[in-house]
C-alpha cells in the first residue's frame, strides 16, 4: 500500500470513531490497553492508558481535515454559499445554519460509505477477526472508491504527471494524489452547479433593472425590488428541496 502512515491514521480514526480505537481490545488488570498490532510496526505492543488518550486526542484534532478533504462537505458548502449570494441575502441564512445544513447533508450522502466501513471493517475488528493492518485496508477501500467516483480522470493524470508517477490501475493511485485531485474536481463541480443556480436569479435581476429604468425610476436600487421577487419565486418552486436533493443525487447519479 502506497498510502502514507498519516493518511492511514486518518482512516483508522474515522472508522473507529475514537472510543473504538481506545477500548476495542479492553483494559487489562495492570491498567494498560493492549492493541493487537501497531499500525506503524506491525508488532504486538502495549500502551498505557494515558498515552492512548493522548494519541486519540491528537488524532481527533485531524477530523476537521478529513471532513474538508475526503467527504462531500466541500461541494455542498460551496454550492449553498453561492446560492445565498445568488438570492442576494448576504447574511441569511447565517453561516452557522449553512454549515449545519451542509454537515447534515454530508452525513446523509456519506452514510453508504460509513455503513460499508462499519459492516466490513469495524465490526470484524471489534470481534477480533481481523488485524489492524487489514482494518486500515478495509476502511480505505470504500473511502477511496467514493473519491475516485467523483474525481475527473484528467485531474488525477495532472497530479500524477507532476510527481512522475506511472500506474497501471486506478487502485494504485497514491492516496495523497487522489485527495488533491478529488478536491480539485469538487471545486470545479461546485462552481459549475453554482453557475447554473446563478442564471435564473441573474435574469430576474436584469428584468427588474430594465423595468425600473423603463419606468424612469433610476434612483431606486434594483436590489430592493429583485430580492423579494427572487425569494418569492424560490419559495414557490420549493427551491430548498430542489437544491438539496439535487446536491445529494449528484454524488451517486
Amino acid at each position: 500500500m502506497k498510502s502514507s502512515l498519516g493518511f492511514k491514521a486518518f482512516f483508522v480514526i474515522m472508522a473507529l470513531l475514537m472510543p473504538s480505537l481506545v477500548f476495542a481490545n479492553g483494559i487489562t488488570d495492570s491498567g494498560t490497553i493492549e492493541l493487537v498490532k501497531s499500525v506503524a510496526t506491525g508488532e504486538n505492543v502495549t500502551y498505557s492508558t494515558n498515552i492512548q488518550i493522548l494519541i486519540a486526542m491528537t488524532l481527533l484534532s485531524l477530523l476537521p481535515a478529513i471532513l474538508l478533504t475526503m467527504t462531500a462537505f466541500p461541494r455542498i458548502l460551496i454550492v449553498l454559499g453561492l446560492l445565498r449570494q445568488a438570492l442576494g441575502t448576504s447574511s441569511n441564512p447565517t453561516n452557522r445554519i449553512v454549515i449545519g445544513v451542509a454537515l447534515l447533508l454530508t452525513l446523509f450522502v456519506m452514510y453508504p460509505v460509513y455503513s460499508d466501513i462499519k459492516e466490513n471493517a469495524i465490526e470484524p475488528y471489534m470481534s477480533h477477526q481481523i488485524s489492524d493492518t487489514e482494518l486500515v485496508a478495509r476502511v480505505e477501500k470504500p473511502v477511496r472508491k467514493f473519491m475516485m467516483d467523483q474525481t475527473r480522470k484528467k485531474d488525477i493524470d495532472l497530479f500524477l504527471s507532476m510527481t512522475n508517477t506511472k500506474i497501471d490501475d486506478k487502485d494504485e493511485v497514491p492516496l495523497p494524489t487522489l485527495v488533491i485531485a478529488y478536491l480539485t474536481s469538487e471545486l470545479q463541480t461546485a462552481f459549475q452547479i453554482g453557475f447554473m443556480i446563478f442564471i435564473p436569479f441573474l435574469i430576474i435581476d436584469l428584468i427588474v433593472a430594465s423595468t425600473l429604468m423603463g419606468l424612469g425610476m433610476m434612483m431606486v436600487s434594483p436590489m430592493i425590488v429583485s430580492i423579494p421577487v427572487k425569494l418569492m419565486l424560490f419559495v414557490l418552486v420549493d427551491g430548498w428541496s430542489l437544491v438539496l436533493s439535487t446536491l445529494a443525487k449528484s454524488f451517486y447519479f
